[in-house]
């Protein structure tokens, strides 16, 4: 865990989050600033600062968190009617938390 990282204090229950799914490899919240209906953040527990920092280790991690990704999208009944995954990868791009996440967003009309 980095001290500093707010997702690694979601991820250990030191900070609160509208938990709604956590295993052994992700944890899965509501974004507290939601930009859809449906707007929720897929984590893993390993801190990882950001795509750029995978390593060959964390193909599972990577895996788990694209196969809960269409788990909450089913559950929240946006699979049929669409959904947006994204990775935001560095400041330029729009990352503003490093530690790695998925964004799922969905639920428009």
């Amino acid at each position: 865990m980095e001290n500093d990282c707010l997702f690694c204090r979601i991820v250990a229950g030191e900070k609160p989050a509208e938990i709604v799914y956590r295993d052994e490899t992700v944890v899965i919240f509501k974004d507290i600033n939601p930009h859809a209906p449906v707007h929720l953040l897929i984590v893993p527990v390993k801190h990882i600062r950001s795509v750029n920092d995978l390593e060959e280790s964390d193909r599972g991690i990577v895996d788990t968190m694209f196969f809960r990704a269409r788990d909450m999208a089913r559950r929240f009944g946006v699979d049929r009617s669409g959904y947006r995954l994204a990775v935001n990868v560095e400041r330029g791009a729009g990352q503003v938390i490093f530690h790695l996440h998925l964004h799922l967003t969905g639920g428009w009309r």
